[in-house]
Formats: structure tokens, sequence, C-alpha cells
């Protein structure tokens, strides 16, 4: 049904239970063998598919060793898709990323996060509008919290200029993996929903 609809209507129509057994071997994208040194990077940017499936194109050979959906930010515990989309429970959609910082360095990450979604749209994403869509980085480290802020200062100044950047940065708390179905979506899925607000914009290099 979905592939006969407009992509941003088939949005609505994502499954809410995971009837359909979908594992993440290795050929899946699974993470195996992940270093001591292995750092996390997590994200929100609104509907995750499209999230996971632009860091792991851009980054899936450059230092990225894993990259799962799931929800973070909230009140209550192992949340499930259908309570996080009523807005009610506090969490985002989220990426948790795993890298290998000598190949891949968190500012890295973060500016192409700013680069791949709209961060000035506040609890909202293309026609995605709940605080389940907020734009927020979750920092593991004080280093990464310093981080965090100075490239969202700059961002701000130079590349969204003309809105208000919204993006909360707060520290990572409770993480809870998505259902087996969204990790991989896109990959698995390849004429499924993608936020249209979800494209690499070509900003300048950050001074």
């Amino acid at each position: 049904m979905a592939s006969l609809m407009p992509n941003f209507v088939s949005r609505f129509f994502r499954p809410f239970t995971s009837s359909t057994k979908m594992g993440l071997g290795p050929a899946e994208g699974g993470a195996q063998n992940i270093p001591d040194t292995a750092q996390k990077c997590t994200v929100a940017a609104g509907c995750f598919w499209g999230v996971e499936h632009l860091f792991r194109k851009n980054f899936g050979e450059e230092g990225l060793y894993d990259a799962r959906v799931g929800y973070i930010g909230g009140d209550s515990n192992n949340p499930s898709y259908r309570a996080v989309c009523t807005g009610r429970t506090g969490h985002a959609e989220a990426l948790q990323m795993t890298f290998d910082p000598s190949r891949l360095s968190y500012t890295t990450l973060l500016e192409f996060f700013y680069k791949m979604h709209d961060p000035t749209t506040k609890d909202r994403q293309g026609a995605d509008a709940g605080t389940q869509y907020r734009s927020a980085i979750f920092y593991h480290s004080p280093e990464q919290q310093v981080a965090a802020k100075e490239v969202t200062e700059k961002v701000q100044q130079q590349w969204w200029k003309q809105g208000t950047v919204s993006t909360e940065v707060l520290e990572a708390g409770q993480w809870w993996d998505a259902e087996a179905y969204h990790q991989l979506y896109l990959h698995k899925n390849p004429g499924g929903y993608e936020c249209p607000a979800h494209y690499v914009r070509k900003f300048p290099a950050l001074s």
C-alpha cells in the first residue's frame, strides 16, 4: 500500500509492531569487535530513518563502527514506537553512533548533523511535527559538551543566520534501542519514507 503513496503520506502508515522479525546480523550492519577506544555520538534530527541513512551513507567506510536508531530524553522506561509517537513520553527519535575517533572526529559528525537537517524549525522537520522530532545533541563527556556548544554557536553565526537554532545540548541519559524493524529501515526499504528536510546542505567550511 505504502509503495503506491507519496512518501510523506506513507509516513503515517509506519508499522507499530515488529511482527515481522528483522534481525541485525553482521551482514545487515551489526557492530562487531568494537574496540575500547571507540566513542559514541548521539543526535536527534527528526524521523530517525533518514538520519541513520545519511550518516551511514557518508561515514560507513570512514570510521563509523555502528549506528542504531532509538529513543532518548524521555521519562518512561523501554518506550515503544507507538508511545513515543504520542509525544507524551518526552523521548526524541534519535541516532546513536559508535565511531573510531582516530579516523572520524566528533566535530565532523556534529557539523554533518547541522548540514543534514534544519535546526531552526523547533520540534519539527518537514511535515513531521512534535517534540519527538526535536533537534538535539546528547553529549557523553565534558569534552563533547564543549564541542557541541562551540559547533552550535558557529553554525548559528555562519550557516543558519536567517533563523534561530533550536538544537538542545543535553547530557546523554538512558538510551533505548528502537524496535528491530526500524534499524536500517531505508536500507531494507529503499522506497520508504524519508523526510524532505533531510538532505546535505552545501555550506562553506566553518571558520
